[in-house]
């Protein structure tokens, strides 16, 4: 019997793996479209709750669905990597974000000046397409990392709209080499609170970005000042889009575009927040800090929210391997987990009393109880080590 068997077993075994999810990808094309959406529903039910459309679905559907759905763990096998990242599919769903996104921005505008909305209906609509621009960001963050040039161009594309196109090189060049140290502005420290981490990153990354590009051009003795610099062209695409869309619907747009462009880059940053709260990696003997690993980033593997942000969720495989496609990127056992998916865990983080009483257990927990190896804030490190029982020597 068990040798009659062996050769159907065989041929199971040579079965191509399958992506359960693959026609489930393209769900992450519709969250672009919530400002036309929220319209059609304010007209068709009467409820101008839902100009809030963004909010409502990220901060109430989202965490929802994640709690009814689960996770799922599954990783592709690597011998199906070589095959999925050439399956062109995948990419085509991150390229058709853009236009989706940019007909939402241009629809939006057309809204706000010719429609007789109250300055609440007015601020729901801007945070809606908020959403839309900070879902954006985690778009570029997918395309950015590609060695392809038109999917990086894309990326500074997709920055455009929150105005944010520095973040193209501090990722990239500062923040992966950086991330779980102290010199990161982009890892929150244990015991920083959502608004206090916000300024020191907004401020250390765009700092951290031109000190990079000036660094790049200095290398062939020439001024970072050229049309070569990608934090002035992509800031540039931004001036030019806001300018042309003045141009078109009227200069009273303006502070909409303002408005919907710092809630977008806001929630960039509420996602830094969350990723590498507390977590540091080791120094080597040399003095230089080791590799990266999936001890170093706070992972989550709710099936909802990964479906629509392309995994940034398995964080920990794209610090790791950040040119791998997000179709591949895997679950890892050691990875330290999230209570919950961004969209809950984005709500708990502006609220710190909320957020210190459900992570830092957590971060503690990590690490056995020895404070001494998390990532603390300075002016609170001494505090924390002594409630802990420990000396900096520990």
């Amino acid at each position: 019997m068990t040798v009659e068997q062996a050769p159907d077993e065989a041929l199971e075994e040579q079965e191509p793996w399958r992506d359960k999810r693959r026609y489930l990808w393209p769900l992450g094309t519709v969250m672009p479209a919530l400002p036309i959406a929220g319209f059609g529903l304010v007209h068709l039910t009467g409820l101008s709750l839902f100009w809030w459309l963004g909010p409502i679905i990220l901060f109430l559907v989202l965490p929802a669905l994640d709690i009814l759905i689960g996770r799922t763990s599954e990783n592709p096998p690597d011998s199906e990597r070589a095959r999925l990242e050439a399956d062109k599919y995948y990419r085509w769903i991150t390229y058709l974000f853009l236009p989706v996104q940019y007909v939402s921005l241009v629809f939006t505008c057309w809204v706000w000046a010719t429609q007789d909305l109250g300055f609440v209906d007015q601020l729901g609509l801007a945070l809606t397409m908020g959403v839309v621009s900070g879902i954006a960001i985690n778009t570029a963050h997918e395309l950015g990392h590609k060695r392809e040039e038109n999917e990086r161009w894309l990326s500074k594309i997709a920055l455009a709209s929150s105005g944010y196109g520095h973040f193209y090189v501090e990722h990239n060049r500062g923040h992966h080499v950086r991330v779980a140290t102290p010199e990161d502005p982009a890892s929150s420290r244990f015991g920083e609170g959502f608004w206090e981490f916000l300024p020191r990153t907004v401020w250390g990354s765009l700092r951290s970005s031109w000190h990079l590009e000036v660094k790049r051009f200095s290398r062939h003795d020439k001024s970072a000042w050229s049309l070569r610099n990608d934090i002035l062209i992509s800031w540039a695409m931004t001036i030019v889009l806001f300018t042309a869309l003045c141009l078109v619907f009227g200069v009273s747009v303006l502070p909409w575009l303002v408005v919907q462009a710092v809630v977008g880059f806001t929630l960039l940053e509420i996602v830094n927040y969350l990723e590498h709260y507390g977590l540091k990696r080791g120094k080597r003997d040399d003095g230089r800090y080791e590799r990266v690993d999936p001890r170093h980033s706070w992972n989550a593997d709710h099936t909802v929210s990964n479906l629509l942000l392309y995994q940034l969720q398995r964080h920990s495989d794209h610090h790791a391997n950040p040119i791998r496609r997000y179709q591949t990127l895997r679950h890892f056992e050691e990875s330290p987990q999230l209570p919950s998916g961004y969209g809950t865990m984005i709500v708990v983080a502006v609220f710190p009393p909320l957020w210190r009483a459900m992570m830092d257990p957590k971060v503690v927990a990590h690490y056995d109880g020895d404070m001494t190896q998390s990532n603390i804030l300075p002016r609170k490190r001494a505090k924390v080590l002594a409630r802990y029982g420990l000396t900096e020597t520990a």
